[in-house]
This record gives structure tokens, C-alpha cells and sequence, in this order.
């Protein structure tokens, strides 16, 4: 095995943004993250699906408005009288 290949290992201190440190094992002697599982919606349970259910209902909004104009356009059309 070679020697003095592999880099140097650290405790590293690693700080959230939300203020919250642990530390851990790495390459670097401290390392500053911008969201944790502390402070991560996800985890913390504060995950907003609203927006997702908004998103699908506009959608179907607009897909049955179209589908109606579809139905109203083909109907007009089938209603006119055949010009001679």
C-alpha cells in the first residue's frame, strides 16, 4: 500500500445556519452547511403540500376549460347549415 496518499482526517465541526453544530468525521476542520435536518422541512414536518394540490386544480381547471371549448366549438360547427 503507498504511503502518504490519503489526505488528512479531521473531527470536523460542522454548523448550520439555524445554529445548530455536531461533529463528525472529514477531510476538513470545519464545514458550514445552509440547512440541516433541524431546520429541513422535510424532517421537521412543515413540508407545504398545499401548493401541490393548488397546482393539480388549476390544471384541471384549465384542461376541462379546454375540452369544454373543444366540445362547444365542434358542436357550432355541426349545427350550421350546409352552405349550398
Amino acid at each position: 500500500m503507498k504511503q502518504d496518499i490519503h489526505p488528512k482526517y479531521y473531527d470536523t465541526k460542522f454548523s448550520c445556519a439555524c445554529g445548530n453544530t455536531w461533529v463528525g468525521g472529514g477531510t476538513v476542520a470545519e464545514f458550514s452547511l445552509d440547512i440541516c435536518s433541524n431546520c429541513h422541512p422535510f424532517y421537521t414536518g412543515k413540508q407545504k403540500t398545499l401548493d401541490t394540490r393548488g397546482r393539480i386544480d388549476r390544471f384541471m381547471k384549465r384542461a376541462a376549460a379546454g375540452v369544454n371549448a373543444k366540445k362547444a366549438a365542434k358542436a357550432e360547427s355541426s349545427t350550421e347549415e350546409p352552405k349550398a
